[in-house]
């Protein structure tokens, strides 16, 4: 989870293949609106989010439901968000990529296959509500590098199990 340009694809792609299980990429699962509204630069609502959130939480029960392990990126930005995605999967744990918005902002204008504008980033880190303590999220530091990042993803994820 995190704003756009932390690194949420590219750690939840390296995290799923070294857990052996399937990745789903949250993005693709936004409706053809919300896709067309963040490319012209404007914010999605908490309305605009609901029936993508419910999605997701769909994905993610179908995954418990069959025993399978998943590994989603999605910004997950308001604690209401994700425990909306809980009520797919109580057990759901996630992994926080932060940064240092200078950084971020670095990696979108960086990026050329993206339908997310930089100028979106404001708002998201208006939007974003970090994870309470009793969230038990693990917290990463976009600035280490994506085998750190991942192998701490991999210690919580042990653990959190054990």
């Amino acid at each position: 989870m995190g704003v756009s340009g932390c690194g949420k694809s590219s750690v939840g792609r390296a995290l799923a293949a070294e857990l052996g299980t399937a990745f789903v990429e949250g993005d693709e699962l936004h409706p053809p609106r919300n896709v067309a509204l963040m490319a012209a630069g404007t914010p999605l609502t908490d309305e605009d989010r609901r029936g993508w959130l419910q999605a997701l939480a769909a994905t993610l029960a179908a995954a418990v439901a069959a025993g399978q392990g998943l590994v989603v990126s999605c910004s997950a930005l308001k604690r209401s968000y994700r425990d909306l995605l809980r009520t797919g999967a109580p057990g759901l744990q996630f992994i926080w990529l932060h940064g240092d918005p200078a950084l971020l902002a670095a990696r979108l204008h960086a990026r050329a296959d993206h339908y997310m504008p930089p100028s979106l980033l404001q708002s998201q880190l208006d939007t974003l509500e970090p994870p309470a303590a009793d969230e038990a999220a693990l917290a990463v530091d976009i600035a280490l590098p994506l085998p750190a990042i991942v192998a701490a993803a991999r210690r919580h994820l042990e653990l959190a199990r054990a």
